[in-house]
This record gives C-alpha cells, sequence and structure tokens, in this order.
C-alpha cells in the first residue's frame, strides 16, 4: 500500500480527535473556569526513532493551565483565585482542585461547591459556616469572618507545572503529583465576589474549527486520490500480456 494513503488515513484520525477536542471547548465558552483541551505534539516528537514512519500521529491530549477572565458578581459566596493556585473539594474518589469559586451553604453550615462536594482548607478539613450567622467575608488569604469571627480558611494550593492533570466534571482536574498548599500570597490568592469565566476563546476556537474542517476535506481527497492510482495501476498491471 502507498504510504500517503497511511499517511491520510492517520490524519484523518487525528484530525477527528482534533475537531471533538475543539468541539468540546465551544460547548463550554460559558462555563466558570473551564480550562480547555490543546493538542501537543512534543512527547510524540521526542519518541520519534531514526527509522521514517508513514503516518500521521493525533497528540497527546493536555489540559491548558490559562485563565479565564475575572468578572464581578456582588455574591459575597463567589470567590475568583487570583495567581496560579487552585481550590480543592473533597471528591467522592479524592481531592479534586478547581478554579470555579462559585460556593453555597448547606442547611447543616458545610461550605460546598455548588455540585454539592465539601470545600476544604488547606490541611485537608471540611469548612463549616453558621447557616445563620450573617454573610461571609473572604480575605485575599482565604481567610473567612462570620459576624467579626474568623471561623475557617480556604485551601489554596499550587499544582506543579509539570505534573498530568485529568478533567473531573467540567471545570475540575485531578493532577497525578501531589498539590502543595500555598501560604505567600503575594502573588496568589482570592478575590471575594468575582467569578473566572471560560478559558476557551469563542472566536480563536471557531476559527480552529474550521481550520481542521478543511484539513479533514484536503486529506479525504489525499485517500480517494490515493485510493483511485493504486486501483488504476492495479487494473493496468492486471491486465493479461498480448
Amino acid at each position: 500500500m502507498q504510504s500517503a494513503l497511511y499517511v491520510g488515513l492517520s490524519a484523518q484520525v487525528a484530525l477527528e480527535k482534533r475537531l471533538q477536542t475543539i468541539a468540546n471547548n465551544v460547548a463550554n465558552v460559558n462555563t466558570a473556569a473551564f480550562r480547555t483541551d490543546v493538542v501537543k505534539f512534543e512527547t510524540v516528537l521526542s519518541r520519534a526513532g531514526a527509522n521514517p514512519v508513514a503516518f500521521s500521529s493525533p497528540g497527546d491530549n493536555i489540559i491548558s493551565r490559562e485563565a479565564g477572565n475575572l468578572s464581578e458578581t456582588g455574591n459575597p459566596l463567589d470567590v475568583a483565585v487570583v495567581g496560579q493556585g487552585w481550590l480543592a473539594f473533597a471528591g467522592p474518589n479524592g481531592t479534586v482542585y478547581t478554579r470555579d469559586g462559585r460556593l453555597q451553604i448547606a442547611p447543616n453550615g458545610d461550605l460546598q461547591t455548588l455540585t454539592g462536594f465539601p470545600v476544604i482548607d488547606s490541611g485537608g478539613a471540611q469548612i463549616t459556616v453558621d447557616p445563620n450567622g450573617g454573610p461571609l467575608a473572604i480575605a485575599r488569604s482565604g481567610a473567612i469572618t462570620q459576624d467579626g469571627n474568623e471561623i475557617g480558611t480556604l485551601g489554596l494550593f499550587n499544582i506543579p507545572a509539570d505534573a498530568n492533570l485529568d478533567r473531573y466534571g467540567t471545570s475540575g482536574i485531578v493532577p497525578d503529583r501531589p498539590a502543595a498548599a500555598i501560604s505567600d500570597f503575594t502573588k496568589d490568592g482570592f478575590r471575594q465576589s468575582y467569578v473566572e469565566g471560560s478559558g476557551a476563546n469563542p472566536m480563536l476556537e471557531l476559527t480552529r474549527l474550521m481550520s481542521a474542517s478543511r484539513a479533514f476535506d484536503g486529506t479525504n481527497s489525499l485517500v480517494e486520490g490515493t485510493e483511485s492510482s493504486l486501483q488504476n495501476a492495479i487494473r493496468t498491471l492486471g491486465e493479461p500480456a498480448k
């Protein structure tokens, strides 16, 4: 089989994966604190050997760490993360990190995410407030004050830059390396009554979608042309000699 057919078919597989990634990003342009999926080829290239290989690699899907813009909500239970830190909550299978700081207070006083998971402090303990004690004041350091009394502190964590991230839900991530609690709030911290928007840029993602669609059409033409030339060669070479 011709190398062009291998390249064309593998390119279609890679582009289909790329289209699915972009479509997911577009679908979450309004999701708070959503981090986009991007495709990287550095790992694939580092594994390339000396022998030529006729294929197109789909690359590796990576969760971007680029933050979205902050918007003011006026809700004291909304907090945005400033800097590179992450909030944390107790998920069903362990700690999950997120930049979505839209919080709520459960009837028993537990501070929770909007999906009902308990928010934790830097030591991994759940945070409980007085559900009838009035509004909360949340400092840059995460210190929570209610009715003039400090009653807890939101945990802020740093995830290693070389950690691989798995997605949990729409805005949660689970790293393969342990995160460390942040104690210096010069560059990192919280901003009360703000929410981080999606990291997906709708115009950029739509541009990428159109580019990938055109590339897919181009590889489809390549495959069809290669198949046609191969069939013509078989017919020509397969004819009996006169």
